[in-house]
């Protein structure tokens, strides 16, 4: 915390063609919107520097970005599944479980979501199309702040209580999900086709990951702003 402000790591993404490190504005944007200092690691697995991150940051979200390695979850690649970057697999992993040993505040978006229930032992679906077929729009066309489809929120999930409401439209660009649920979280969101859409650990202080994007879709829906406003505020009272 700096001045009130709550210091909040997004996890780095990565250009292999550019080799080089970026980050989406809207990423920062909305956090800044809510009074926090964004600020972005340098992509690696040194122990030490991501210990200083974990002791001096008051949250962190898992962006989005590459597929999830499914070695991850102990499955072989398949041939529809995308391009994975282990490095930042093992990153995000460690920054995770240090961030939940913790208690401090963590908002997994897309991967960050997936990511989230593939170290805790879930698995997932590598290719939505080739292994859950559905009607369901998950990969949108631009632009990405508008609706893709609806989905359900599970009564009397923070996420419901928050919003005060049963569902929430969403944008949606992703062609992995959720398979099989990690134990220690439990759904708060559904897609019409089932596809867990927002997970969160009960027995911790805020452990979210949302499958959308809210950080495209900040500026035009409320819903996003209030779940980055409560993430924040999580951040702020850990």
């Amino acid at each position: 915390m700096y001045k009130g402000r709550p210091i909040i790591a997004l996890m780095p993404l990565y250009d292999e063609k550019k080799d080089s490190y970026w980050m989406l504005p809207g990423y920062m944007k909305a956090l800044e919107e809510q009074g926090a200092i964004p600020l972005m690691p340098p992509l690696n697995a040194d122990r030490t520097q991501l210990d200083f991150f974990l002791e001096e940051c008051d949250g962190f979200v898992l962006t989005g970005g590459h597929d999830i390695s499914p070695r991850l979850y102990s499955q072989e690649p398949s041939a529809r599944c995308g391009l994975t970057l282990p490095l930042r697999d093992d990153m995000d992993a460690y920054v995770l479980k240090g961030a939940v040993q913790r208690d401090k505040a963590v908002l997994g978006i897309c991967r960050g979501h997936q990511l989230m229930n593939a170290v805790y032992g879930g698995t997932l679906y590598q290719d939505i199309p080739a292994e859950c077929p559905s009607e369901i729009d998950h990969r949108m066309q631009p632009p990405y702040d508008g609706c893709a489809h609806m989905v359900r929120l599970e009564a009397g999930s923070p996420l419901a209580r928050l919003l005060e409401s049963e569902e929430l439209a969403v944008n949606s660009c992703h062609h992995q999900a959720i398979r099989e649920l990690a134990a220690p979280f439990r759904a708060m969101a559904a897609a019409p086709d089932g596809l867990i859409e927002a997970i969160y650990m009960p027995e911790k202080r805020f452990v979210w990951g949302v499958q959308w994007h809210p950080e495209f879709s900040y500026q035009v829906n409320q819903g996003s702003r209030k779940i980055f406003a409560a993430f924040l505020e999580s951040a702020r009272t850990a």
